[in-house]
């Protein structure tokens, strides 16, 4: 608690995500007692990569988990953007990026960065698994949150860090509905090699094509994070037998070694989802509650922004509620204000990210790839500035 605080007040968080547990941090840090509730029976043992840019390392520096991340992540050393059958496009100058902006650019598998999170948090944080939301009200003094085990959580606050779906933003008078993106996406993991995309420099490329592309980066340990985004409609099912061969299949001729490291991914380690965004809302807070993370502002992953603005969401939240004495109401909306804008640009920059990255017409492939090819780069630096550059 900090000094000259008389009294820590208790704040409910739902969600033990990435999001979730940063806010927890951040939140302790500031002298509130917090619980989290996770749905889940325990943290998922699931996953696969996140990468972590500079405006992100930089809020985790200040949340105390910099230096575990750097220990148990890669750096991203190298990050080219190719054609499907690897021509070199962009060359991005991950060193003058990492000069510039003060720390590199990491990656991470999740349930590590989830582990570390939970390590920083501490063996005594109230962490409670298996409650479901259902709901929640609140008065002028208080929030209840209720449970589908039929128990009751009471504190002074709420925050809703459950995802994309939230639970909590459903009772929000302002909503947005899921927004499917037209691309699916699968993702795995193997143990791979090879000498153009050495271990001790990290990171790799991304290979585009028409209506489809793929990433291939280090993951640490000899491990390699891949993904595919393919153009696709949506809810069309990829059971966990078949994932690999549909990889292949699509992949088949690419730039080699993007064959070889779906291939050495173990069959049942890949992963299958549609990707979603929603269209912005322009409120975050009701009274006592506010949502932070996907739950406020659900993006698509091609800025790779999603961890990081949660991470920035958390630390903003918890400097507004600093104060024993802070009308919570106020420096809610206070949250949201210094938030809103910041966070609907990277949710619009995604999403016409995808459109540049996903589309099927040649016309505008000849005109993109041109185009990479003749900006400078010192132009790919500067035209993510205000992204990655930024700290709270």
């Amino acid at each position: 608690m900090k000094a000259g605080n008389s009294k820590p007040r208790r704040a409910m968080v739902i969600g033990a995500g990435i999001g979730g547990l940063c806010t927890a941090i951040a939140l302790r840090n500031e002298g509130w007692q917090v619980t989290l509730y996770e749905r889940s029976p325990g943290i998922p043992q699931v996953g696969a990569g996140i990468v972590l840019a500079a405006n992100a390392m930089k809020a985790l520096s200040k949340l105390g988990a910099a230096d575990q991340v750097q220990a148990q992540g890669a750096p991203i050393g190298k990050a080219e953007i190719r054609t499907w059958d690897g021509k070199l496009l962009v060359d991005l100058p991950t060193t003058q990026q990492a000069i510039k902006y003060g720390t590199s650019s990491y990656i991470i598998h999740r349930v590590t960065l989830q582990s570390i999170l939970l390590d920083v948090l501490g063996a005594t944080a109230d962490v409670q698994f298996n409650k479901k939301l259902v709901g929640w009200t609140q008065d002028q003094d208080r929030v209840t949150a209720t449970f589908e085990d039929g128990c009751t959580g009471i504190g002074e606050l709420l925050i809703g860090a459950d995802g994309i779906r939230s639970k909590v933003k459903r009772q929000f008078p302002e909503s947005s509905p899921l927004r499917y993106s037209g691309f699916t996406a699968l993702r795995g993991i193997s143990v791979f090699e090879d000498q153009r995309y050495p271990l001790d420099i990290g990171g790799g490329f991304e290979a585009w094509g028409y209506g489809k592309r793929f990433g291939f980066t280090h993951l640490g340990n000899g491990r390699i994070y891949w993904f595919a985004a393919i153009n696709s409609s949506e809810g069309i099912p990829h059971p966990a037998a078949e994932r690999k061969q549909l990889a292949l299949s699509t992949f088949c001729g690419w730039y080699q070694p993007i064959e070889s490291v779906i291939a050495a991914a173990e069959e049942d380690s890949i992963l299958s989802h549609d990707i979603y965004d929603c269209s912005p809302i322009g409120r975050w807070t009701e009274g006592r509650v506010a949502l932070l993370g996907d739950a406020a502002h659900p993006m698509l992953p091609n800025l790779g922004q999603g961890g990081a603005q949660a991470m920035e969401d958390a630390l903003v939240l918890a400097q507004c509620l600093q104060s024993v004495d802070t009308d919570i109401p106020a420096a809610l909306q206070q949250y949201e204000q210094r938030r809103l804008a910041r966070a609907t640009k990277v949710v619009r920059q995604s999403r016409l990210m995808a459109k540049v990255v996903q589309t099927e017409i040649p016309a505008a492939i000849f005109v993109r790839n041109r185009l990479l090819r003749m900006i400078p780069p010192s132009m790919h630096v500067k035209r993510f500035d205000w992204l990655v550059g930024y700290e709270v």
